[in-house]
């Protein structure tokens, strides 16, 4: 219906009144007439006034249709899920945003019951809620868990019943992301709480502004001790200004600043924190939090500190051991041809330092070493490197380099230290130091050949005499590499029958008959010829290869001994030398010599074993022990060399010596009235107030025979008599007698 068939209605309905009123007959004639027009304008004034009411009557209409339309709208495209329930739970409708909600259509959610979109273990809650709901007058609210197929949400729910109670009006907001972070807040708060990292927040003027549990542990400072006061509180000594300043300057540019830092605890004890520190800003980018986290690795570092110790530092001298001494050696190295300066490395050997271990034991040995670091100490500067890979070894890095001035100064500033004896427990003893140098980059291009060449420079100042220092020569390595091809082919050289014996007779000065003889290696190298034992002897010592080659002598001197024994001389006795390295073995030889003896059916006294005086003057219980099952099972000993070495007498009173063979050394030169006939005559009268038998080697001459003779020495040996030969020329000096 419109506005002008409204007016048309109102207007028919005007006129049929005043025709109804104009026809009725009054009971009684009225005092005045009735006048038509004026009733025709009180007529036209009455619809006027109808007009105006339906007009507003149409205004109010439209207006409550256009609020009807709005909230429509309002409802239907709400960002706010709307969902209006019934007392049972069943949507009578919802919004665009409450289908998307629970993931249907909202056709189809029409007549369902919202319990259903509810998670079961709060289906509960939201039927009480419900219920509240529709007794309460003003609105509710509560917050449930919705699953729309594999989709959670956590909602908050506020509803209100119509004023019919039939029904609610239930606003749903996604709450989720709010849980999330409220749930994220509380697990923060949690761990804030039980974090074993000491936490400390401070504010932009580095004032704490809060602490956690684990900081008051740590430092020792509770919360209402340490919040409002400085950071500084906790500031050790340890640190100087520039490591601050570097931090600040470090947090100022990154924001972050992560390492080790030392503070101090309430008690006033350091401790050593691995700290991260890392800055929070405003809006406008200025800093407004620093958060500190840390915690205590001051155990942690003294135990990496022990086992770093252990693997890089010697722990008898406290110098850097072998493992160090690489890593310094390379950096050294590294350096040097950064910056184009030399380098000198110097490779030290303690002399006779395992006589005296060998000797006074182990414990002296290590007091030596000890003495001999701190003596090595005080030579060296302060930019050298001293370390001890092992055993009596040390070594010197000596860099930065002007000039070879410095090296000869320190080496021979070592020398004369190492000069002084050596005081050990209650004994004093005598040492000195070899020491072998090669420069970088002179003799070597890189760290092996640099050990290589000052390791051939030592060696070199060893065979020299001991007591000196030697540069690297090229000559060294030429020696170095025959030595290296010697030792190699020796290994070979007795399977391949390369190795043989030569014996020298040893003649009965007052008779002339040959009673004994000396076997004396020999080594016929395939392309070198004859090789002199002086030269393949210290190799086969050093490699222990001494072991197999000594008992290959005793096997064809013990089996020479029985042939001649039998054809020649029934008492005939033939002397073999022992090495020292023999006697410090812990080999069996001695049991497998005197087993074979018995095999040849040979008694001890068959074979005399030659040692030197060294191995006597510090012997050790090992030495004493087989040079009494030697004189235990009747094989005799004779003392080689006598009157070179260190001519102590004690020995010769300790130790049952059979024999004493004067050197040549005092024979070669013997004449009437030489001072070596003296010595030979005083040796010899020794020896047999003694009980011990005199040989004297290197007689050349019949005036040095007779004179030898003359003083009361037993055999004489040297080629005056035969030179050493073979087995089978031998014979024929038995032939010749």
């Amino acid at each position: 219906m419109n506005k002008s068939s409204d007016i048309n209605q109102n207007a028919e309905e005007l006129r049929q009144c005043a025709e109804r009123k104009l026809a009725v007959k009054p009971e009684a004639a009225p005092d005045k007439p009735i006048d038509p027009n004026r009733l025709v304008h009180e007529l036209q004034v009455h619809k006027i006034e109808l007009e105006l009411q339906n007009e507003a009557l149409r205004e109010a209409r439209a207006t409550a249709e256009l609020a009807l339309e709005r909230y429509a709208d309002l409802f239907e495209f709400a960002p706010i899920a709307y969902f209006i329930l019934g007392t049972d739970g069943l949507i009578r409708q919802t919004n665009f945003r409450g289908g998307l909600l629970l993931g249907s259509e909202r056709f189809r959610l029409t007549g369902q019951h919202f319990t259903d979109s509810v998670a079961n273990e709060y289906r509960p809650v939201f039927k009480r809620f419900l219920e509240q709901v529709f007794a309460s007058d003003g609105p509710l609210r509560c917050e449930i868990i919705l699953k729309a197929g594999d989709i959670v949400r956590w909602v908050s729910i506020e509803a209100t019943a119509d004023t019919t109670c039939q029904s609610c009006l239930a606003a749903v907001l996604d709450i989720s992301e709010r849980k999330r972070s409220e749930q994220e807040l509380q697990l923060a708060a949690a761990i804030y709480r039980v974090l074993e990292e000491a936490m400390m927040v401070t504010d932009d003027n580095n004032r704490i502004v809060a602490v956690n549990p684990a900081f008051t542990q740590l430092t020792g400072y509770t919360a209402e001790e340490a919040i409002a006061r400085p950071a500084s509180l906790l500031k050790s000594e340890r640190h100087d200004q520039a490591f601050y300043r570097e931090l600040w300057d470090r947090l100022k540019n990154t924001g972050h600043w992560q390492g080790e830092l030392w503070n101090r605890r309430k008690n006033g004890d350091e401790y050593l924190v691995r700290l991260s520190i890392s800055t929070l800003y405003s809006d406008s980018g200025e800093a407004i939090r620093r958060v500190a986290m840390g915690y205590d690795i001051t155990e942690k570092k003294r135990m990496e500190e022990i086992i770093s110790k252990q693997a890089n530092i010697d722990p008898l001298t406290e110098l850097p051991n072998r493992r160090l001494f690489l890593d310094r050696l390379q950096r050294a190295v590294n350096k040097s041809q950064r910056e184009h300066q030399k380098l000198a490395l110097m490779f030290l050997d303690l002399d006779y330092f395992k006589d005296v271990n060998d000797t006074l034991g182990h414990d002296a040995g290590d007091c030596l070493l000890r003495e001999a670091a701190e003596r090595l100490k005080s030579c060296i500067r302060g930019t050298d490197t001293l370390a001890r890979p092992g055993g009596d070894e040390f070594t010197l890095i000596m860099s930065e380099l002007d000039g070879l001035g410095s090296i000869d100064r320190v080496a021979q500033c070592i020398l004369q230290s190492m000069t002084a004896p050596f005081q050990l427990k209650n004994e004093r003893c005598c040492v000195s130091v070899s020491i072998g140098i090669a420069l970088f980059p002179d003799d070597a291009g890189n760290l092996e050949e640099l050990l290589k060449k000052a390791d051939q420079a030592m060696y070199t100042a060893k065979q020299q005499g001991r007591s000196r220092f030697c540069y690297f020569t090229p000559a060294m390595q030429e020696s170095a590499e025959n030595r290296l091809r010697l030792t190699n082919d020796l290994r070979y050289a007795l399977a391949d029958k390369q190795i043989w014996l030569a014996y020298q007779p040893i003649v009965e000065l007052a008779t002339g008959v040959i009673q004994k003889a000396e076997a004396l290696i020999r080594w016929q190298h395939p392309t070198r010829g004859l090789i002199s034992p002086a030269e393949f002897i210290p190799i086969a010592e050093d490699t222990g290869m001494i072991i197999e080659i000594g008992n290959w002598v005793f096997h064809q001197a013990a089996h020479q001994v029985a042939l001649w024994r039998s054809k020649h001389c029934p008492n005939f006795q033939i002397s073999i030398n022992k090495s020292p390295a023999q006697f410090y073995s812990n080999s069996d030889s001695l049991i497998y010599w005197l087993d074979y003896l018995q095999q040849l059916d040979l008694s001890g006294d068959s074979i005399l074993v030659e040692i030197t005086e060294g191995l006597l003057l510090n012997a050790s219980a090992m030495v004493s022990e087989k040079l009494l099952a030697f004189k235990d099972a009747g094989i005799q000993v004779s003392l080689d060399d006598f009157g070179t070495g260190y001519s102590s007498l004690s020995y010769l009173k300790k130790f049952d010596i059979d024999y004493l063979k004067i050197d040549q050394s005092f024979v070669s030169n013997l004449t009437a009235n030489s001072t070596d006939l003296v010595l030979c005559e005083a040796m010899i009268l020794m020896a047999n107030k003694l009980g011990m038998k005199v040989i004297a080697e290197g007689i050349e001459t019949a005036e040095q025979r007779d004179l030898l003779m003359q003083a009361g020495c037993d055999y004489g040996q040297g080629c005056l008599f035969s030179s050493p030969v073979s087995a089978e020329e031998f014979e024929k000096l038995f032939q010749a007698e």
